[in-house]
């Protein structure tokens, strides 16, 4: 059975969403066409506003400030992942003396800018006697933030699982770290992945901040040559948001790559077999924890099932 959520659009809705998908399109090119008939006028194109990227020592910069920026995104990712897990952990425990301030920090971190976190470190320690170098300010500044995005990401994820796959978890004699592990977080993960990557995207942009931190990364770069003779700012703008753009769509795509993977997975497909209510859900997920384990040991708790 095939359920509509809206009406099906008759002759005169399909040919008002063409005219209005045409004068879109239209309008759009009429935009890039203004803004390129702009940069015309105003010389932008000349060769000398473009000279100072015909040197190789130039291109060379711009690789050593790239990999500084990877190297802060690389860790802030890790860390920002790690903690995210371990944030969203405790504040789904039931024991109030972990979720109350796990709560407060996690709320803490996702209402502080990340610019004032990077500038608090690199600035306010100083007045306390602590010195901390520029890459460790934007990495552990991303890595707060972020995290905490993300923990309430995958406390969301973990939520919205229906209630019968931790009960039937319970129901097999594990554990609530094992339910955690073994069938609520892979499930959350897979759920929450187009989210987790569109984080992390922001986490990658993000580290252009450290320029005001003085972090050698490409957005600091690009202010250096933008002070060069000709003071090429916008196509310093261009070069180095191009290089942005890509390593996005790059990260964009091992996130596909990854989301395929998983459909593909049978251990990840036989868990998500237990959202078929014609299933039955003790043995569903039975065989799924023997996949995931591998060897098919199990995490079985005492007698009886914990109290939820």
């Amino acid at each position: 059975m095939t359920s509509v959520l809206y009406d099906v659009p008759g002759p005169r809705a399909i040919a008002r969403n063409r005219i209005l998908s045409v004068v879109t399109v239209l309008v759009v090119l009429a935009v890039l066409g203004f803004l390129a008939y702009r940069l015309y006028v105003s010389g932008q194109f000349e060769a000398s506003k473009w000279y100072v990227f015909t040197f190789t020592r130039v291109w060379e910069q711009i690789g050593v400030h790239l990999v500084n920026t990877l190297a802060a995104f690389a860790l802030a990712a890790v860390l920002s992942l790690v903690l995210g897990f371990v944030l969203a952990i405790g504040r789904l425990s039931d024991h109030a003396w972990i979720r109350i301030p796990v709560t407060a920090v996690t709320e803490l971190f996702r209402a502080i800018p990340v610019l004032v976190l990077m500038m608090l470190l690199f600035f306010g320690l100083p007045t306390i006697g602590i010195k901390m170098d520029p890459y460790w300010a934007v990495v552990l500044a991303l890595m707060a933030y972020n995290g905490s995005v993300l923990a309430e990401v995958l406390r969301a994820g973990i939520e919205s699982l229906p209630r019968g796959q931790k009960e039937a978890g319970y129901a097999i004699g594990l554990r609530k770290s094992g339910v955690m592990r073994l069938i609520l977080l892979p499930q959350a993960v897979r759920v929450m992945l187009p989210v987790i990557v569109a984080q992390l995207v922001v986490t990658m942009k993000d580290t252009a901040l450290g320029f005001i931190i003085t972090y050698p990364e490409l957005l600091y770069y690009a202010k250096l040559l933008s002070s060069q003779q000709g003071r090429p700012i916008l196509q310093s703008a261009f070069i180095i948001g191009g290089i942005y753009i890509v390593m996005c769509l790059i990260l964009s795509g091992i996130a596909k790559y990854l989301e395929i993977r998983t459909r593909r997975s049978p251990k990840l497909r036989a868990i998500a077999n237990a959202h078929n209510p014609a299933a039955d859900d003790e043995s569903t997920l039975t065989e799924a924890i023997a996949m995931q384990r591998g060897a098919g040991k199990r995490d079985l708790g005492g007698g009886g099932v914990p109290p939820l």
